[in-house]
């Protein structure tokens, strides 16, 4: 089977690409870093299948970093070469465009965002250029799909240039002028409105204020459609419809072990919050409490990504990130893990070096609750029962808790950029037009990452489920409980009962919570409640997690980071003791 490979610059919009040629459910994004993997997917073409791959994002085929690495092995092993080339940045792509030429191999370029060009006031003479490089040139706007027909129809004719020779660094850049000289022209434009938001994004006067703005509105957004989701539709599935069959289930089994582990841990009561059981708790937390808000944090996700926002901001924290061992790239692990903890730590790949990758991983493990975490978050301080302990508003000890987070995560990548060895490169981010989200784009986008969540994700949230309802039925979880006990009140000026939270806490985050709202109104002063929920989301990450920093840091690290993870929650529990209890 011939093999089709889509090679470019990252944010060059290749994943668009590639979903028009094939049809495959791929994510799309607007900052490097989401195709460090690549993708394949089939096509029919002139009556046979052929192999459709998109390539990680590159500069050059000299490998630097990993994504350079796949992608010149990509390129190496292709019977033909699709180059998707930004037409508004077109100086700068086509130095991996003449290298690509270069290697004798048959190429079509495809001239994607020529739609920006015009709004930019840029002129490109497509045919000419078409003749200077000697191979297909066709302009294309992915996202719309203007233009993949007759780039599909151009594959045919993909040529391999002999009259491009290897040159120097130097020789391309001079071939770059002269190309760009003959092909390209500017007209004058005044600036638009998006010229002036484009300014006030980027610089930090106006960009920061913005920036916290945005996110502040974005998470506002999640929270306001998260909640109605539970409320209108969540809910009354699990209350209305499921209810009635799991108390069936539950009339079946009659008390003993099966029903303590699969319904609840009080025989004939099923509050799906409190009742800690497979079929209760395990589903409901996940599926009723968490979905809804990952449903509703992907969408936005897909809206920052398509407007163009997320490099902006990757820039705006580039030097702030620096002081942490990282560079601008940081924030996509951010920005992932608040969705899910899972694709936040394979987006790390996008970060150079050891160190790097350590300190992104460790920060994302103790200081960024994913959706599933912020969702129990809320859920602790919502709840009516343990509202009745509470002073203030919700939002008021909400706000504490994510405030301490925030602390840390600065605190901790200062720490770790001093002791932890290694390199901290720079890096040049490109930073695209702003857009107007392509609506259909940006759904599928947060449909595809749904369906990972219920793919991958929670099956590893079902594991922990089972291997912590099994020790909890059979009494483990209290026996160590009652080990640790005895420090909960020296250390964190938590009642004794605090351990089995956290010991339960350890594998599944829904279990401790539902363990916590099951306690007698009062056991828990609000403050208290603050510590505990803070503590809950540091120490550990969930077992998927874990398996993910196993694959991308190694053992050896992973086991650092865990000692990070540890050290970091135990020392912020009796900081905020003293804090918030004076004692």
């Amino acid at each position: 089977m011939r093999k089709i490979v889509l090679m470019g610059n990252p944010n060059v919009g290749k994943s668009v690409v590639f979903s028009r040629l094939t049809g495959a459910n791929v994510i799309s994004s607007n900052y490097p870093g989401t195709t460090i993997d690549f993708s394949k997917g089939l096509m029919r073409f002139e009556g046979e299948k052929v192999e459709i791959i998109d390539a990680p994002g590159t500069y050059s085929l000299a490998s630097s970093n990993k994504a350079e690495e796949v992608a010149s092995k990509m390129f190496h092993e292709a019977d033909i070469v699709i180059n998707v080339v930004d037409a508004t940045n077109l100086e700068r792509n086509l130095y991996l465009t003449l290298e690509l030429l270069e290697q004798n191999k048959p190429v079509v370029i495809a001239l994607n965002l020529w739609d920006e060009t015009k709004h930019l006031g840029i002129h490109i003479d497509e045919k000419k250029l078409q003749k200077m490089l000697g191979v297909p040139v066709v302009p294309i706007v992915a996202l719309t799909g203007e233009g993949i027909k007759e780039l599909v129809s151009e594959i045919k004719n993909a040529t391999s240039p002999e009259k491009i020779k290897p040159t120097s660094d130097e020789g391309r850049w001079i071939e770059i002028g002269q190309l760009i000289k003959e092909v390209e022209q500017f007209e004058h434009r005044h600036h638009t409105l998006r010229d002036r938001l484009s300014d006030l994004t980027i610089r930090p006067i106006t960009g920061l204020p913005i920036a916290l703005g945005i996110i502040f509105s974005a998470f506002w957004i999640v929270r306001f459609i998260g909640e109605n989701l539970i409320n209108f539709i969540f809910n009354p599935i699990f209350e209305e419809l499921y209810k009635p069959l799991v108390s069936q289930i539950g009339e079946m089994l009659g008390p003993g072990f099966l029903y303590n582990f699969l319904i609840s841990q009080t025989y004939g009561e099923i509050e799906f919050v409190e009742s800690l059981g497979m079929l209760t708790t395990g589903l409901y937390v996940p599926v009723g409490m968490v979905l809804p808000y990952i449903i509703a944090f992907y969408f936005m996700l897909s809206m920052l990504e398509d407007t163009g926002y997320l490099p902006r901001l990757a820039t705006l924290l580039d030097n702030v990130f620096h002081k942490l061992g990282m560079h601008g790239y940081g924030i996509v692990p951010v920005f992932l893990g608040l969705g899910c903890n899972v694709p936040g730590m394979l987006a790390i790949r996008s970060l150079e070096t050891r160190k790097q990758r350590f300190i992104a991983a460790t920060l994302l493990s103790i200081s960024v609750p994913c959706m599933a975490q912020t969702s129990l978050i809320f859920a602790i301080f919502s709840n009516p029962e343990q509202q009745q302990s509470l002073v203030y508003a919700p939002i008021f000890y909400i706000l504490i808790v994510f405030t301490t987070l925030l602390i840390l995560y600065f605190v901790a990548g200062f720490l770790l950029n001093k002791f932890v060895k290694g390199e901290s490169p720079e890096i040049f981010l490109e930073i695209p037009s702003y857009r107007v989200p392509h609506l259909k784009t940006s759904l599928k986008k947060t449909y595809m990452r749904i369906k990972w969540f219920l793919k991958d994700a929670l099956p590893w949230m079902f594991l922990g489920v089972f291997l912590i309802n099994i020790l909890y039925t059979i009494g483990i979880i209290d026996f160590l409980a009652a080990l640790f006990e005895p420090f909960m009140e020296t250390l964190f000026g938590l009642p004794g009962e605090t351990s089995v939270i956290l010991l339960s806490g350890f594998l599944r985050k829904d279990l401790a919570v539902g363990t916590l709202l099951s306690f007698p109104t009062g056991t828990f002063t609000a403050m208290q409640l603050v510590i505990v929920a803070t503590m809950l989301t540091i120490y550990f990450p969930c077992i998927a997690t874990f398996a993910i920093m196993v694959k991308e840091l190694g053992i050896k690290d992973m086991i650092k980071a865990a000692i990070v993870m540890i050290f970091a929650a135990s020392f912020v529990g009796i900081i905020l003791r003293f804090v918030l209890l004076g004692v």
